[in-house]
């Protein structure tokens, strides 16, 4: 009963203290995230993939002719996604999109209820 009675007056006593943040008081001023820096120099931005290249050293590599890309990254669809009526239903992004889309339906049927 001894024991038993020192785990609970540990749970009631709440002995954990908060733990304070180094050097975050009042008057400290918050450093601001800067991110990288954004190209706009036309020329640069024409002639190469401004970007692409994600370690520190090296540089951007340069774009090549058109007639160099395969073709169907020219048929790529860059804008928002077809909608459901739009694609052939023998298409596997229609039975892709369908399955999407009742999930989605899914979720908001379901969403706030409890198990």
């Amino acid at each position: 009963m001894g024991r038993a009675n020192t785990l609970n007056r540990q749970q009631i006593c709440g002995y954990a203290k908060k733990v304070a943040a180094k050097g975050r008081g009042k008057g400290m001023l918050k450093e601001e995230l800067q991110g990288p820096e954004v190209c706009k120099d036309p020329v640069r931005l024409t002639s190469y993939a401004v970007g692409v290249n994600i370690l520190k050293q090296g540089e951007d590599p340069q774009l090549k002719p058109a007639e160099q890309y395969p073709e169907w990254l020219f048929e790529l669809n860059l804008g928002t996604p077809k909608k459901l009526n739009e694609l052939d239903s023998d298409s596997w992004e229609y039975w892709k999109r369908l399955r999407k889309e009742n999930i989605w339906r899914y979720n908001r049927l379901h969403k706030g209820k409890k198990f």
